[in-house]
């Protein structure tokens, strides 16, 4: 089968306005929505997530990154509900708008601006909102909503700040802010400030109605019913067919982000209110319109395009450039693994970020950077050199697994897994300066802990003894394979560095690579770890020595542990990240029909109604796990695509590659810093 792959020099591709019709393969749709079945969609901007509700104006959950406290799981550090910038309700004619007295509710996501739209009708009134975390505004949000009533009816609209259970010691207030020298009106804002549980992190959110300009005198004014509840609101009488259109601007922030949240709560929605009008989305869809400069296009399949998209959009709502966060393995889609840090971001999330959007894995790799000398703590702690990074990282970069889960004791492949990471980024970005100032420390300091890890036995060989492997399942054992080519990866990425910056590497470090052992099995398998006698295993261990790791490059070797091992994963409580890393093993065999096949297993029956989302497990209901939208986004960027980090540097295209077989062409645009263009054509 002949397939041309044209590698063209960046494009300046014409990117749609918003103002022209949406494709469909840009939008997630929920026509019938049923609140009983239903899982929200996300609208972020890499540090405010906005999870959807199947009742209007809702906003179900509101995630900030980058704060954590101890809240009602357990002794370690998670992710907190938060105060709602758009807590918004609407009265028409004294009858509250809900779900039950609506028709016609529709809900949409438009991947493309990231931007939630909800259409109704009300007794003939039809209105429509949108809400989005504002992309060039990382700790702002909007809403807008339009009303066209078939009557003369009265609106009466209120927007609230409650304090969530897991915040405490509220103080709310109302200021109408007035500015020297200017001569709009005073604009009211309701403001509240909490406390997380421990009272280590402050939270500030503020809120206000922003009018089109021939409406800047409308009255609002402010109410506090309780001591956890107060609101803005105000009333207008509304003329049949004449539609009135208004804001809410919100902005949320913490100590975590800013010495003074709450002042600079204040001062953002200050700054979005004397934008000019309209300015606020025009430079929101702007931002996103040069993401999706960089973008996956599918020709043939309209289903996998826009679930292919779905998947990037994700990755691109949950990374910010230039923050020093990383995404958790859910995102920002709710609290789901406490919103901490695994291996998950290097291994699975960051490699289509670095082809796509460096500037974003390099936020994920500072976050590591500006916790090594935790990981260095811990290594200490466990009588290692070097740095040890935590199998779960929140805040502080100190291990935050729960003590009674093994893995924050023993399961170590993390830390080669950041290594691994950064060289994969310098081998991505050519960022020589990067890689002195920020890999070179890491993948130093990791190297140095394997080689206090490893112990060489009587055989001369060495070995890792007493793991966690990286298939779960298999708990306190010797030379796990994942976990000793991870390693071995590790201390040679280490002396390749070393060269690079101009330092020496310890000779031990390239012994040690060289000598890690890795067992077979009587019947030529690799085996998973010494003893390992055909358990059913969690998800991909050995497999992952063939890809990403390239440890494994043998074809016959690769589908001899890829026919063995696929056949021990269970249907069941399987993450989704593992079937994508056979998808890939699969097309640098040649075989792209079982490709496709473990393609479509990575994701479809893992998607929730009624966008989509993606769920951890077939079955589960815990979206968006974005850990297996990266490795989906792998099986066609590095499988069908045959895209690689060169050794040598910079990003190429290998020569297995195929395309499944009703896919008239693929396209990988903006990849690079050179945002290169390539396209693969089908039969």
């Amino acid at each position: 089968m002949k397939r041309v792959l044209l590698l063209v020099a960046a494009l300046c591709a014409s990117v749609a306005t918003y103002a022209q019709t949406s494709s469909e393969d840009w939008l997630l749709r929920a026509e019938q929505i049923d609140k009983t079945n239903y899982y929200g969609v996300t609208s972020a901007n890499g540090v405010i997530g906005l999870i959807s509700s199947p009742r209007p104006f809702a906003v179900r959950e509101v995630v900030l990154a980058g704060i954590y406290d101890h809240f009602g799981r357990g002794r370690v550090n998670n992710f907190l509900p938060n105060i709602n910038p758009l807590n918004l309700s609407i009265v028409l004619n004294g009858e509250r708008v809900d779900s039950n007295n609506i028709s016609n509710y529709t809900q949409t996501l438009d991947m493309r601006t990231g931007e939630f739209v909800g259409a109704l009708e009300h007794k003939g009134t039809k209105v429509t909102y949108r809400y989005c975390a504002l992309r060039q505004l990382s700790h702002v949000v909007l809403m807008e909503v339009e009303i066209t009533p078939s009557a003369d009816l009265l609106l009466d609209a209120k927007l609230a700040h409650a304090v969530p259970q897991s915040l405490h010691g509220a103080v709310m207030t109302s200021n109408d802010l007035l500015f020297k020298l200017k001569t709009e009106p005073p604009f009211k804002v309701i403001t509240t400030t909490a406390l997380s549980p421990t009272e280590n992190v402050k939270i500030a959110a503020s809120s206000f109605f922003l009018f089109e300009e021939e409406d800047a005198a409308q009255p609002v004014y402010h109410q506090t019913p309780d001591n956890d509840y107060h609101n803005l609101f105000f009333k207008r009488q509304l003329k049949a067919g004449q539609t009135f259109k208004f804001q809410v601007v919100g902005s949320l922030i913490s100590s975590a982000h800013t010495a003074d949240p709450l002042n600079q709560a204040e001062r953002l929605v200050t700054y979005a209110r004397f934008q000019k009008s309209g300015e606020l989305l025009r430079k929101h869809r702007e931002a996103w319109a040069k993401l999706w400069e960089s973008d996956i296009v599918i020709e043939g399949d309209l289903q996998a395009q826009k679930e292919v998209r779905s998947m990037l959009y994700h990755l691109y709502s949950f990374s910010r450039a230039g923050v020093a966060h990383s995404p958790s393995p859910m995102g920002l889609s709710g609290l789901g693994y406490n919103g901490h840090v695994f291996w998950d971001t290097e291994i699975f999330m960051m490699p289509p970020l670095m082809l796509l959007q460096p500037e974003m894995a390099r936020s994920m790799l500072e976050y590591r950077y500006n916790r090594l000398e935790e990981a260095r703590n811990n290594a200490a702690s466990y009588g290692f050199a070097g740095a040890m990074y935590p199998w779960e990282s929140a805040s502080t970069g100190a291990e935050e697994t729960p003590a009674t889960s093994l893995s924050g004791t023993f399961q170590h492949h993390v830390t080669a897994d950041v290594a691994i990471g950064c060289w994969n980024y310098y081998l991505a970005t050519q960022d020589k300066e990067w890689l002195i100032s920020r890999g070179w420390p890491i993948i130093k300091a990791t190297a140095e802990f394997w080689a206090s890890r490893c112990e060489k036995g009587a055989d001369g060989k060495w070995h890792i003894y007493n793991v966690m492997c990286a298939d779960e399942f298999a708990l306190n054992k010797d030379d796990n394979a994942y976990t000793n080519c991870a390693a071995k990866r590790n201390l040679e990425y280490a002396v390749a560095a070393a060269a690079l910056v101009g330092e020496k590497a310890p000779a031990l470090w390239s012994e040690i690579a060289e000598g890690l052992f890795f067992e077979k099995m009587a019947n030529g398998v690799t085996s998973e770890h010494v003893g390992y006698a055909g358990a059913n295993i969690k998800q991909a261990d050995v497999n992952l020595l063939a890809f990403p790791h390239k440890l494994i490059t043998d074809k016959e070797q690769m589908l001899k542990d890829l026919d063995y091992y696929s056949q021990r994963v269970p249907q069941v409580r399987t993450p989704a990240m593992t079937q994508s890393m056979f998808s890939v093993i699969c097309s640098r065999c040649g075989d792209v029909e079982q490709a496709w096949r473990w393609f479509l297993d990575s994701y479809r029956s893992n998607q929730l109604p009624p966008f989509g989302v993606l769920a951890e497990f077939k079955g589960g209901t815990n979206p968006y796990f974005a850990t297996g939208a990266g490795g989906t986004l792998q099986s066609v960027l590095f499988g069908f695509a045959g895209l690689d980090f060169s050794p040598k540097g910079g990003i190429v295209q290998v020569k297995e590659h195929a395309l499944p077989k009703h896919w008239t062409r693929l396209t990988i645009k903006g990849v690079g810093p050179e945002k290169k263009t390539f396209v693969v054509e089908g039969k």
